[in-house]
């Protein structure tokens, strides 16, 4: 069985990123703004923090005086394909830095070891995240600050 033309183009990587270069050229502000707001939101994007990640961006972008919009628009980097790569890597990070052993489930299930276990784990993926985050929000900042910069985006002629 086939997708549709339409189903095809919506699950197409190319038709994403063409989507988000489309919306970033509609950013309007300076450089350095619209690329902290963008650094903003992959590094927030990357962090295991899902259900917080545009209000944790745009409210960082306005502590910095970042473009809240483009913080908005970093957060995408974080979607359903890449969330399970993203926190994957974040535990066993995490884990490798707190020095913590392989998780292993409680032998009681009580109440208190499955919230323990739980709290390792979120300070395993929290730790993780953060040192995942730097290198490519650091990136999407050099990156938007070109792409930002050229006369092409300004809308001047060469």
């Amino acid at each position: 069985m086939t997708l549709p033309k339409p189903a095809q183009k919506i699950f197409s990587p190319a038709y994403w990123w063409q989507e988000f270069l489309r919306q970033l050229k509609e950013l309007r502000g300076k450089p350095h703004e619209l690329s902290l707001g963008m650094a903003i939101g992959v590094f927030i994007a990357i962090t295991p923090t899902i259900p917080f990640h545009t209000v944790l961006a745009v409210s960082l972008a306005v502590l910095l005086r970042a473009s809240k919009l483009a913080a908005a628009l970093g957060v995408w980097v974080s979607n359903p394909l890449t969330i399970p790569i993203f926190y994957y890597a974040s535990y066993r990070l995490g884990r490798f830095v707190l020095g913590m052993d392989e998780l292993a489930l409680p032998s009681d299930y009580s109440f208190l070891a499955i919230i323990k276990l739980g709290g390792d784990v979120t300070a395993a993926m929290l730790h993780g995240g953060v040192l995942l985050g730097i290198l490519p929000g650091v990136l999407a900042y050099f990156l938007t600050y070109k792409f930002t910069s050229s006369p092409r985006f300004r809308g001047e002629s060469s």
